[in-house]
């Protein structure tokens, strides 16, 4: 028998495979936490949703709640506000198009496109400044 033909699991293969694990162990120690850190973090993702109770909210008030540091105000609109807000001419309005992102990007900035069908009652807006985003 030669010297080549005894190759049945030398202590050289060991060698060969505890590296290799030993490298892949290694490597995925090291990009665990590289992969990691793009996850939001604990803070964003416990602001990320809320849940208000809007059942004490009476016809013609607001109510104001925080969402990711920003106000959001929560109006119960009147039936008198929502007639108000329905007979706005358009094309009066410096920004004619609504800033939805559930409508098509030309949509007119009417009521209707600002509430929700079957709610109009209730109105949420961000009480955020477009110019310089001061609150």
């Amino acid at each position: 028998m030669s010297h080549a033909d005894d190759n049945a699991g030398t202590r050289r293969d060991f060698l060969y495979y505890a590296t290799a694990g030993a490298g892949a162990v290694a490597t995925g120690a090291a990009v665990w936490p590289l992969v990691n850190q793009m996850n939001p973090s604990a803070d964003v993702q416990a602001l990320s949703s809320i849940f208000v109770d809007i059942s004490g909210v009476a016809v013609g008030t607001q109510l104001t709640v925080n969402f990711l540091g920003k106000p959001v105000f929560i109006r119960h609109r009147t039936q008198d506000e929502i007639d108000a807000a329905r007979a706005v001419d358009v094309s009066t309005l410096t920004d004619q198009h609504a800033e939805n992102a559930n409508l098509p990007a030309e949509s007119p900035a009417t009521d209707e496109n600002r509430a929700m069908a079957g709610k109009e009652e209730w109105l949420i807006m961000t009480g955020v400044c477009t110019h310089l985003g001061c609150v």
